[in-house]
């Protein structure tokens, strides 16, 4: 049986008790420099690998591929894009959306421009009757830009959307990649403020109505740093996911396209789902891609047990 040596981080504690009765513990050694943003390490990688692929998606029997050079160039326009519709921290970006290469160039995109932007759970839009926790959520944020990937966002789209507010579609944001980024969209985000808002995470709800948590460019990028030198490995070689964890979660959003971009990795998207009869997907993208680190949920493990039970041949 062959295993494979992976470096892990000084994970020794500091704890240190004071009068009151206080128990305090932190890391032996203090985090290293991190950038302002994670867009910062898009910038970097697009210049120092631009033709690694950055994200990748079902496309029939094979691969779309979307290169950092490609990502990063399609990012500045729609960036520009969302700067010339005047949205901001007061008027910021709602995104109905599953994982797709809209969302993700959208998302990165208002993240460049220092634009505030909330990915909400499709759930909300589709599974809802009365469309309530979606209202909710709209009432908290306010947005003066809605993107719905498609058809089936409608009726969201238009309990939420008022006659003041732009909506925007899979087609319309294709549009917006003809956009010329100016030289004042490279000054704005290179004042990006670390401790301004990022985008907002909504919390399941399951204690009343979802609750909006702000998450800073600072918290992303300082997060990602944290991940690092715990799991010094990522940044040995290019890491490869395959990842089916929702954007509208800080699993799949920022701790998994975060760690992808900071270590200039490759992200394939799973549409396979941990549920009985829905993880075959997940199954042939595994066998297929054969990821270096792989994320999911304990059911999620559970399912890729079982998996492997059934094809000894895919066991360790």
């Amino acid at each position: 049986m062959a295993y494979r040596a992976v470096r892990l981080g000084d994970l020794r504690p500091v704890i240190e008790r004071d009068g009151s009765g206080a128990t305090i513990v932190r890391a032996a050694r203090p985090l290293g420099a991190y950038p302002r943003s994670i867009t910062d390490r898009l910038v970097h990688w697009a210049s120092a690998a631009p033709d690694r692929t950055l994200l990748a998606w079902r496309d029939g029997d094979g691969f779309a591929r979307l290169t950092y050079a490609e990502a990063l160039s399609r990012v500045k326009s729609v960036a520009q894009a969302l700067v010339d519709r005047g949205l901001c921290a007061d008027r910021p970006l709602a995104i109905l959306s599953g994982n797709d290469v809209h969302h993700f160039v959208l998302a990165l995109a208002a993240q460049y421009a220092g634009v505030l932007h909330a990915p909400i759970s499709p759930a909300y839009s589709l599974v809802s009757q009365d469309l309530g926790t979606l209202t909710h959520v709209a009432r908290l944020i306010a947005p003066g830009l809605v993107y719905a990937s498609d058809a089936r966002f409608a009726r969201a789209v238009a309990a939420i959307a008022g006659p003041d507010v732009e909506t925007l579609d899979a087609g319309g944001l294709a549009a917006l990649l003809d956009t010329r980024p100016s030289p004042d969209l490279d000054r704005a985000h290179a004042a990006i403020d670390p401790d301004a808002p990022a985008k907002i995470l909504f919390t399941s709800g399951s204690m009343g109505v979802p609750k909006g948590v702000i998450n800073t460019h600072r918290m992303l990028a300082s997060n990602q740093q944290m991940i690092l030198e715990t799991l010094p490995f990522l940044g040995d070689e290019p890491p490869i996911l395959v990842d089916w964890l929702p954007w509208h979660h800080t699993f799949g959003g920022n701790h998994n396209v975060g760690l992808t971009i900071y270590n200039g990795g490759t992200l394939f998207l799973d549409e396979g789902r941990p549920l009985p009869g829905l993880f075959d997907e997940s199954v042939r993208n595994l066998r297929e891609i054969g990821p270096t680190v792989y994320f999911n949920v304990p059911r999620g493990y559970e399912e890729l047990v079982k998996a492997l039970a059934r094809d000894r041949g895919r066991a360790p």
